[in-house]
């Protein structure tokens, strides 16, 4: 089963599979699969041509994929051209919702740089 050009997992419970578009998470999952009059337990492999139908129906009426990522990276353009707070977060690449960033915070600062004790070895003579 393909939806916006992605493919949907055949193996996986159909709760879980639609997961994999982004912008559909597990809430909105149940919620698709509850206006079409699917089993959230059942296969897509196994679903019927009318259900698949119905299905992507529903979803095409939500905001996903491409649009949902380019209404979100221009939300942050916004915060970073009116120059706010959070705006110059994003730019620095450091946590916007007031997490601590002494220690943690590598999600968005990446891995750990190890900075030596600043003195240079002595060459043996």
């Amino acid at each position: 089963m393909r939806i916006l050009g992605i493919n949907i997992p055949d193996e996986k419970r159909l709760e879980m599979a639609l997961t994999v578009l982004y912008g559909i998470g597990r809430a909105r999952s149940q919620e698709i699969l509850k206006k079409a009059g699917v089993d959230f337990g059942i296969k897509a492999k196994t679903l019927t041509p009318d259900q698949e139908n119905k299905i992507r129906s529903i979803i095409e009426s939500y905001k996903i994929e491409g649009d949902l990522k380019r209404e979100v990276a221009n939300n942050i353009k916004r915060l970073k051209d009116i120059k706010s707070y959070r705006g110059s977060r994003h730019t620095k690449r450091l946590p916007a919702r007031g997490q601590r960033t002494k220690t943690n915070a590598r999600t968005l600062k990446g891995p750990k740089k190890t900075m030596g004790s600043g003195r240079k070895k002595e060459e043996k003579k």
